[in-house]
């Protein structure tokens, strides 16, 4: 046995299944074996593995054991001459294996193996080469100064910036994404250790295959999509103090003592840094829109009582000042919490559901008005009308939010990079999805004929012509090689999706920050499965 592939998935069904059918393509003429390990996924991926690629070794666990065990279950059955770990939100090229398995023979001396990233926009994925991390290194990247010199050769050496994306060179550590090995090396130097649940087991590894007279090396004569961080939210804390432990364990494991206390000290001061500004973060985007409804609130009923008073009392004095430190403020209360219980907070903000959050808090407000001591029972028509104003202003403020996001976003004009059957089933999944889409053309992949917008050799000028703004490509009709070529030639700003030959969806990813947008068949989920992944979500966020 040659080769043998393996993948850890976790919930990320539609991106394993793009990832091995560009394995299935690579592996010609290569005796191949591939292991899934699936770490307790909700998304149906063992029921897709079963049904479409019933030929790989599948590995099921009852619970996530993470990524360092549940590479090791297959590392223990593996019999390949050479081992990659592969993540599951790659899409590799027809030449991936052949260049990286040749470079092996070649390079006796080469005991680990990463290969050239890039994102699914098509930008560099710096992390495709780095050095060990050590005081100095870890401080740089930590507090900036690698990204504001990245070409410094004293501050940019976390991610080698300074050295030519395009040349073969030695380095330190390899990219877990895509990690080849020997399996004399695994042999010898022994499995991923099991102390990283997540992130840092390539570091380790790579130290340990350094440790044992091996080198390890950057191999850029072929290229993998990355799509990197669909099953991980890299601003989330959970991810910050994942990363950084495991930065830890690193740390305490290689190094002498009088070395690794500077180094945990900058890491633990990152943590704090990173996770206090994740925090605030998190609470602006969550705060926002709440504050802005209570000014709102607040503003319109202020004015109000001060109306009511003078028209109805004749005597702009006539609430006193409970009316402001308590009365207000508690309606306001009311009315903000029906509007959350109402999922008035959840974008898109809907004017429906602070309308229904409002009655609700109105009808709060009216049940607890009679168990109020009389100094607080101001006036029923005050309620009414604060209902209406709040009613009025939140629906109206939602609706011009609603407005200005929409004029902010142009509608999609996409061109599939297809022959005729393929454009006709990827057309077909995408309107099942987004029906009110309106321009979706054809870029023909040998010839222009009468219905298309052109060949596939003139995509730079129908791009500019016909300013599309998405591009999807048929795995099919178009190779991973050239795929990525036409990826880097374009503009960065261009939403680009694949799909994968026979299937019934369309997912890509334009950066490493966001997840992917996806076009389905079929286009829902069973309840019994949505109820699983509702709860499985948040166990897994207390874990």
């Amino acid at each position: 046995m040659t080769l043998s592939i393996i993948i850890v998935n976790y919930n990320v069904k539609h991106f394993l299944h793009q990832c091995l059918k560009s394995i299935e393509t690579a592996t010609k003429n290569i005796q191949t074996e591939i292991f899934v390990v699936d770490n307790n996924s909700v998304d149906n991926s063992v029921n897709m593995l079963n049904n479409e690629f019933s030929y790989i070794n599948l590995i099921i666990n009852n619970e996530n054991v993470g990524f360092a065990k549940a590479n090791n279950q297959a590392i223990t059955r593996a019999k390949g001459k050479y081992i990659l770990l592969l993540n599951p939100d790659t899409i590799i090229q027809e030449n991936t294996l052949h260049e990286t398995i040749n470079f092996f023979e070649e390079h006796p001396e080469a005991g680990g193996l990463g290969v050239k990233m890039i994102d699914g926009n098509g930008n560099f994925l710096p992390e495709s080469k780095r050095s060990l991390p050590n005081p100095s290194i870890a401080f740089y990247k930590i507090f900036g100064l690698s990204r504001l010199f990245p070409k410094s050769k004293k501050f940019g050496q976390y991610h080698l910036n300074y050295m030519d994306e395009n040349e073969i060179c030695e380095i330190d550590v390899i990219s877990g994404a895509f990690f080849m090995t020997r399996k004399v090396v695994i042999n010898k130097i022994g499995m991923l250790d099991e102390s990283f649940f997540m992130y840092g087991e390539d570091i380790d590894l790579s130290y340990r295959i350094q440790k044992s007279g091996y080198k390890n090396f950057y191999f850029p004569k072929t290229s993998i999509i990355h799509y990197k961080g669909e099953s991980t939210k890299k601003t989330s804390v959970n991810y910050i103090f994942m990363f950084y432990n495991a930065m830890i364990i690193f740390v305490k494991k290689h190094y002498v003592q009088t070395k690794a206390k500077p180094l945990i000290l900058i890491i633990n001061i990152a943590i704090f840094l990173r996770a206090f500004i994740s925090i605030i973060k998190q609470l602006v985007i969550k705060l926002t829109q709440p504050i802005i409804d209570a000014i709102l609130i607040f503003m319109g009923l202020y004015f109000l009582q001060k109306m009511w008073a003078i028209n109805y009392f004749l005597n702009k004095d006539y609430y006193n000042d409970s009316m402001l430190q308590y009365a207000i403020p508690l309606y306001a209360a009311c009315w903000l919490s029906g509007v959350y219980i109402q999922s008035g907070y959840k974008r898109p903000l809907k004017p429906i559901r602070a309308v229904k959050g409002v009655l609700l808090g109105s009808v709060t407000i009216l049940i607890c008005y009679g168990l109020l001591p009389e100094t607080l029972r101001f006036s029923r028509a005050l309620i009414l009308l604060g209902s209406i104003w709040t009613i009025c202003s939140l629906a109206m403020i939602r609706y011009l939010i609603n407005i200005f996001n929409g004029s902010n976003q142009q509608a999609k004009r996409i061109g599939i990079v297809a022959e005729k059957d393929e454009f006709k089933r990827i057309f077909k999944i995408i309107q099942n999805t987004h029906p009110n889409i309106k321009f979706i053309k054809q870029i023909n992949t040998i010839k222009k004929d009468t219905e298309s917008l052109g060949n596939i050799q003139q995509l730079k000028e129908i791009l500019k012509i016909h300013k599309l703004n998405e591009l999807i490509f048929s795995a099919k009709d178009v190779n991973a090689n050239e795929i990525m070529q036409h990826m880097s030639n374009v503009n960065k700003n261009l939403s680009i999706k694949i799909s994968p030959s026979e299937s019934t969806f369309v997912i890509g990813s334009n950066s490493i920050h966001t997840q992917g947008d996806l076009y389905l068949l079929n286009n829902h989920m069973s309840k019994k499965g949505s109820i699983k992944g509702f709860f499985q979500k948040y166990i897994d966020f207390f874990k």
